[in-house]
C-alpha cells in the first residue's frame, strides 16, 4: 500500500467513525500532512491510527496567550500526519494518548510539566521533568514565565518521587545514580532483583534539564541553529541540520546543492564516529579492553581527521540556516579517501577477532534481547529499532537531499539483543563509508549558502532528519522579525530510553552495564 493508498484508507476509517478532515491538508511540511481536530476527537483518532498500525513519532505543546495547541506526529510509510488540536488555557485538559502509545507517555508528561496541560487518564502522572527546580504550579513553556525563572537558593531534595516496589520473597532494591562513577551524565536507575535476576527496572531522567525550549525564544535563525547543535553534543549535526531543515522550510528557502552534499558528508561522519565509539564501549563493558582500545583508537584518528578538514573534531556549527559554513577541495577530498580506505583496512583486521571470539559471544548473544513487537510498540528508532527488525530510515524512506542522488542499504537485524545491535552499528558504518563516497563523487562547484528570506510571523516548519540514533523531529515557528517562537526538538532517545526498561528484564544484574550501552541514550537529548 502506498502512502497515498493508505492516507485514503485512514481518512475512510476516520469518517466511518465520525470524524471528518477536510480532504486537503490545512498545511504541507515535507512529507507530512497537518490535520487540525477538536480536543474531544483526540484519543479516538489515536485508537484508529493504533489500528491501522500508524507509529507515534513525537508530541509537543504550545502556548498562545489565550490558547494552547498539542501536536502529535504519527508515520507510516515515510509519510507523516501531524495531528494539531486547540485548548483554552483556562482549562487546558486533554485525553491521553499514552493508553493507547506507551511511546507517548513520557512525552505528554513532559509536556504536562512545561505547559501545565492536563492528560486526561494518563497511566502515570508522576512529575518528568521538573524535579521541584520550580514551583508546582509554574510552568517555564507559558508565555508568562521568565526565563531565569524564579529559583529558590538551594533547589529542593527529590526524595520523594513514588519509585515502583516489588514485593515477595528475596527481592531487593538496587539504587544506581544519579550520579555515576565515570564521567557519563547523571541518570537514575532502580532496580528490584531476586539474586542476580533483574525483576524491574525503573528510569528516573531530568537531572540535566537545560530550558533549551525557552531559551531558544526570540532568538535569531543562525543563533537557533548554533542552540540546537548542542542539544545533544555528540549529534550535533543531526540537531543542527533539523532545526536547519525547519527553518528554512518556514521561510521558503531551498539549500544550494553542494550545501546539501556536505551536509550528508557531515551527518555520515558523525554517524561513523559514534558507532566507533560505541563499538568500543560495548566490548569494554564485558572485559574486552582489546577491541575497546582499538575502536577508540580509530574513532580518534577520524576526529582528527574532522579537525583537520573542518575545523572542529565534533563538526559544530557546520550547518548553518540556508547552508553550511565550510567547504571541500580536491585536497580535503582526498584526506577523506585516505581515512575512508585506512577505516576499511583497520576493520577488516579487527572484526574478525571479535566475530571468532566465543567469550564475547557468550556475553552479547541472547543477553538484552528485545523482542519486535515491544520495538514496534514502542516505536524504537535507529540502530535500536533496526536491530529488532523495525525497517525504517528517514534517509530512505521520507528521502530529503543529498540522500535522494543516492542509493543505499538500510542495515537491518531481528535477533533483538546485544550482538545485533553491535552489528547493526558495524553494518551502518560499511553503508556510511559508502554514502560518503557518492556525495563526494557528486560534489560540484557552487553556492554553500542560499539567500534567506525573512519568513511571515506565524510561519512554521517542520524538520526530519535520520541522526546517528535514529530519526530526529524538529518543529519550528517563528514570530515577528525573524525571531523564533518555539523550538521543539525530539531526539531518537526519547523514545528509545523506555525500552532499556523492557530489555534488562530476566538478565542478571552484571549484564546491565552492557545493555546500556548497546542502547546509549542520550542523557541531554532527553533532557530538554
Amino acid at each position: 500500500m502506498n502512502s497515498s493508498n493508505w492516507t485514503a484508507d485512514f481518512l475512510s476509517r476516520l469518517n466511518e467513525a465520525g470524524i471528518f478532515i477536510a480532504p486537503a491538508p490545512m498545511r504541507e511540511y515535507d512529507h507530512a500532512r497537518l490535520w487540525q481536530i477538536e480536543s474531544s476527537e483526540w484519543q479516538r483518532i489515536a485508537e484508529l491510527a493504533a489500528e491501522q498500525k500508524l507509529r507515534w513519532a513525537a508530541g509537543w505543546g504550545e502556548h498562545y496567550r489565550e490558547h494552547f495547541f498539542v501536536n502529535a506526529l504519527f508515520e507510516q510509510q515515510g509519510l507523516y500526519i501531524l495531528l494539531r488540536t486547540r485548548l483554552d488555557a483556562a482549562n487546558p485538559t486533554l485525553p491521553s494518548q499514552a493508553t493507547v502509545y506507551p511511546a507517548a507517555n513520557r512525552s505528554e508528561r513532559h509536556t504536562q510539566d512545561m505547559l501545565g496541560i492536563n492528560f486526561a487518564g494518563h497511566p502515570d502522572n508522576r512529575r518528568w521533568t521538573r524535579h521541584k527546580a520550580w514551583a508546582k504550579h509554574s510552568f517555564p513553556l507559558r508565555k508568562d514565565f521568565p526565563v531565569q525563572g524564579e529559583p529558590d537558593a538551594v533547589t529542593p531534595p527529590d526524595t520523594d518521587y513514588q519509585f515502583v516496589k516489588a514485593y515477595g520473597a528475596g527481592v531487593y532494591e538496587i539504587p544506581v545514580g544519579p550520579v555515576h562513577a565515570g564521567i557519563i551524565e547523571p541518570g537514575h536507575f532502580r532496580f528490584q532483583a531476586v539474586g542476580e535476576t533483574i525483576l524491574n527496572l525503573e528510569e528516573r531522567l531530568g537531572y540535566v534539564h537545560k530550558g533549551i525550549e525557552k531559551i531558544a525564544e526570540g532568538r535569531t535563525p543562525e543563533s537557533l541553529a548554533r542552540l540546537a547543535g548542542r542539544v545533544s553534543g555528540d549529534t550535533t549535526v543531526g540537531h543542527c541540520w533539523a532545526a536547519c531543515m525547519a527553518m528554512e522550510q518556514a521561510a521558503g528557502v531551498e539549500i544550494p546543492v553542494r550545501a546539501a552534499l556536505i551536509r550528508g558528508i557531515l551527518a555520515e561522519r558523525e554517524r561513523i564516529a559514534n558507532h566507533l565509539g560505541d563499538m568500543g564501549a560495548i566490548c569494554n563493558d564485558v572485559g574486552f579492553a582489546f577491541a575497546q582500545m582499538q575502536f577508540t583508537r580509530l574513532r580518534e584518528l577520524w576526529l582528527r581527521t574532522n579537525a583537520k578538514i573542518f575545523g572542529h573534531r565534533l563538526l559544530m556549527d557546520r550547518i548553518v540556516p540556508g547552508g553550511v559554513s565550510c567547504d571541500l577541495s580536491d585536497e580535503t577530498n582526498a584526506l577523506i579517501w585516505q581515512d575512508i580506505a585506512r577505516l576499511r583496512q583497520e576493520l577488516s583486521e579487527i572484526l574478525p577477532a571479535l566475530d571468532l571470539n566465543s567469550s564475547l559471544e557468550d556475553r552479547l548473544y541472547t543477553a538484552g534481547f528485545l523482542p519486535e513487537e515491544t520495538a514496534a510498540a514502542f516505536g524504537t528508532l535507529g540502530y535500536v529499532g533496526r536491530a529488532s527488525g523495525q525497517d525504517f530510515d528517514v534517509r530512505r524512506d521520507a528521502t530529503y537531499p543529498p540522500y535522494d542522488r543516492v542509493s543505499f542499504k538500510v542495515a537491518l537485524e531481528n535477533q533483538g539483543d546485544i550482538a545485533s545491535r553491535f552489528w547493526v552499528r558495524y553494518k551502518e558504518i560499511n553503508a556510511a563509508l559508502k554514502l560518503i563516497e557518492q556525495f563526494i563523487g557528486h560534489l560540484a562547484p557552487g553556492a554553500l549558502l542560499s539567500e534567506w528570506h525573512t519568513p511571515m510571523a506565524g510561519s512554521d516548519g517542520l524538520g526530519i532528519v535520520e541522526g546517528w540514533r535514529g530519526e530526529i523531529i524538529t518543529y519550528v515557528r517563528f514570530d515577528a522579525d525573524n525571531a523564533i517562537a518555539r523550538f521543539y526538538p525530539r531526539d531518537p532517545s526519547i523514545l528509545n530510553w523506555p525500552v532499556l526498561e523492557k530489555l534488562v528484564l530476566n538478565n542478571i544484574v552484571p549484564d546491565f552495564p552492557v545493555c546500556n550501552k548497546s542502547l546509549n541514550g542520550s542523557y541531554s537529548g532527553n533532557d530538554l
